[in-house]
């Protein structure tokens, strides 16, 4: 295997396609359920047809992991933004529950198809020319990018109805046929910058069969690996518990918003800003994690333990303000505090797998977060109904102290974090976990 493109370069190409990945997500966001329910669906109907993206991006998380692993991370990517800009388009002129359905079905296989490869080609791409490169400047700023992706997606998909002439349904379609466009242009981008590692000389259509026949082998290697590693059954439970407590906040948060605001109108208009302020909080989180982990030390485990208890005072701080401007500070420092551990999280968990089966990983890694969000979906919310929002919310901020439970288990000996660029470095090891279990050779 031979490294094309140089760290810096692989870096540039990794976090610009990040931000572009997530801007039409993030134009989507503030009109997909304004949309539905313009074209007369019910909050129901609407519950409904988003439980369809979460079961197919549940039951396809492992074996599109498997896939990328398999045939490459380029094709993978590219027909995941395909899956994107048809499940966008679907949605924009859906009129029916079994359209909508179809949406966000497509929309579910593009996720779950999305969820591991650019992150295994970078991660890749830096190993393939030191393996002991320190890749946590690049995974923060791909944070970073993520964070900034959403934001200016948020605002242009929330104020794109306001500018056209249009009203209703038609104005608040636009938006998405706008994120449909930056989402053909996304694939455009995987296919000229993700510079495939590994070259086969088989043609594309027997290339794909045999990448297809490999998927179970490459899947199991990896449940085997998760299994019989502390360190990532440890990260997969505190991204579980992420997820819960993700739920919490952007479930039971817009109905929080509306009751300090004083209606659903001026709720729904605060909570869109305060939406793109912390997509960028959670960017400048990301930017913080190397610095944060250089001043811990190396420590994942006390950067990880310190932002969780952190992040659960604004949760409580959020679910007991007394009105909207502190509330939305709160929420903001949340996702602040949640940006900063992220990227190093990422890093542990890429140190313990090996290049054979990390989109598997990292799939896994989403696959536990979509987890936490379904118990999440199933609890909260009753919670909520029973108690109060508050109660729901306070619950959340309980799942956040659970994972700095969780967070001390990542004990590892000091390990530098590197710079602001990356450099090379020594790969994260503890004290009682083995080097990762590597796969038999699957061709």
């Amino acid at each position: 295997m031979t490294a094309v493109l140089s760290p810096d370069r692989a870096r540039r190409r990794f976090v610009g396609l990040t931000a572009l990945r997530w801007l039409p997500v993030g134009i989507a966001v503030p009109v997909s359920v304004l949309l539905a329910t313009a074209r007369g669906l019910s909050p129901a109907d609407i519950g409904l047809t988003i439980a369809v993206y979460g079961t197919v991006t549940l039951l396809l998380e492992l074996p599109t992991g498997g896939l990328a692993d398999a045939i490459g991370h380029r094709p993978v990517l590219a027909l995941s933004g395909l899956f994107t800009v048809a499940g966008l388009i679907t949605m924009a002129v859906a009129e029916s529950v079994l359209l909508f359905s179809l949406a966000w079905a497509l929309t579910g296989v593009a996720r779950a198809l999305d969820s591991g490869p650019l992150e295994a080609w970078y991660v890749d791409t830096v190993h393939a020319d030191d393996p002991a490169a320190d890749v946590t400047p690049g995974l923060a700023r791909a944070g970073a990018a993520d964070g900034a992706g959403l934001a200016v997606g948020a605002v242009l998909g929330g104020t794109l109805p306001l500018l056209l002439d249009s009203t209703g349904a038609e104005a608040l379609a636009a938006p998405l046929l706008l994120a449909a466009a930056f989402a053909l242009l996304h694939v455009t981008a995987v296919l000229l910058l993700v510079v495939p590692l590994r070259h086969s000389a088989m043609s594309g259509r027997a290339a794909l069969r045999s990448g297809v026949r490999q998927v179970p082998v490459v899947v199991s290697a990896t449940v085997h690996l998760v299994l019989h590693d502390r360190l990532l059954r440890l990260l997969l439970t505190a991204t579980l518990l992420l997820g819960f407590v993700l739920t919490a906040l952007e479930l039971l948060g817009p109905l929080h918003f509306a009751d300090l605001a004083g209606s659903p109108e001026r709720g729904s208009a605060v909570f869109g800003v305060v939406t793109a302020v912390s997509f960028s909080a959670a960017a400048v989180g990301s930017l913080l994690a190397p610095g944060a982990g250089r001043a811990a030390g190396g420590s994942v485990a006390l950067v990880g333990v310190v932002t969780s208890v952190l992040a659960a005072a604004m949760i409580t701080a959020f679910a007991l303000a007394p009105g909207v401007a502190l509330a939305a500070a709160a929420y903001t420092l949340f996702y602040l505090f949640n940006g900063v551990a992220w990227p190093l999280r990422q890093r542990l968990m890429h140190d313990r797998t090996t290049s054979a089966q990390r989109s598997t990983t990292v799939s896994a890694w989403s696959l536990a977060l979509m987890v936490g969000g379904l118990a999440g979906n199933l609890t909260l919310p009753r919670l909520a109904e029973s108690a109060g929002l508050p109660t729901g919310l306070l619950a959340g901020a309980g799942g956040m102290l659970l994972l700095a439970v969780v967070c001390l288990g990542l004990r590892a000996r000091p390990v530098p974090v590197g710079p602001a660029d990356p450099a090379p470095g020594p790969r994260a090891a503890t004290g009682d976990v083995r080097e990762p279990v590597r796969p038999a050779p699957t061709g």
